[in-house]
């Protein structure tokens, strides 16, 4: 059966038994296997993730990659399309792209993409809405806090990759770390001591 090829009777062993007694452990492990592919199936079935993640796998065997980054591409362009009526607003917004994002990376497990798509949301907020983080104040502290956090996590991501990989994300990463050094997200950006430059390490 299909599921065979993802969980394997350990792993099958480690789902049942979170919380099951060793004695009846070992009964469920010796159910005829037709039964224990029924109890695997009716559990999956209430993991909406682990669905998302084999329909991804075994029913588009990844060949829908690029169509989901696409996706989130347009869902980021729509956001800074929009007329906020507050940095609180459109902060809103970017956390509900970023869990997008955040979905597609569990799914996919593309790594790549999350770097990509982060930046991407990060720089266009200076580029397409910069009146909301132009400069640090009260009003703008949150989404100021905000970007910097996540600033903060991508550089580190990139600078752990290989540097033929560091290259693609050079000029949006500095775009970025310049831009949070220059408008609101400044105090935070100092005090979390993120870089100003990005260079790649060969």
């Amino acid at each position: 059966m299909y599921v065979n090829l993802f969980l394997n009777e350990q792993r099958l062993s480690k789902i049942f038994m979170a919380k099951i007694e060793k004695d009846l452990q070992e009964l469920i492990l010796s159910l005829p296997q037709k039964e224990k592919d029924k109890m695997l199936l009716r559990l999956v079935a209430k993991d909406e993730k682990l669905v998302k993640k084999l329909e991804y796998e075994l029913l588009e065997s990844g060949s829908t990659l690029e169509s989901r980054k696409q996706a989130i591409r347009k869902e980021i362009d729509n956001l800074y399309r929009m007329n906020h009526y507050s940095s609180g607003y459109l902060m809103m917004d970017m956390r509900y792209v970023n869990a997008r994002i955040a979905e597609h990376v569990k799914t996919t497990t593309d790594k790549y993409g999350e770097v990509e798509l982060t930046l991407q949301l990060l720089c266009d907020c200076f580029r397409k809405q910069l009146e909301w983080v132009s400069t640090y104040s009260s009003k703008s502290d949150t989404i100021a806090l905000y970007i910097a956090k996540r600033t903060d996590i991508i550089y580190k991501k990139v600078v752990k990759m290989h540097p033929d990989i560091q290259f693609d994300f050079f000029t949006d990463l500095n775009y970025l770390l310049e831009c949070i050094h220059q408008y609101a997200p400044m105090p935070y950006a100092r005090e979390m001591k993120i870089p100003k430059t990005f260079e790649v390490k060969e």
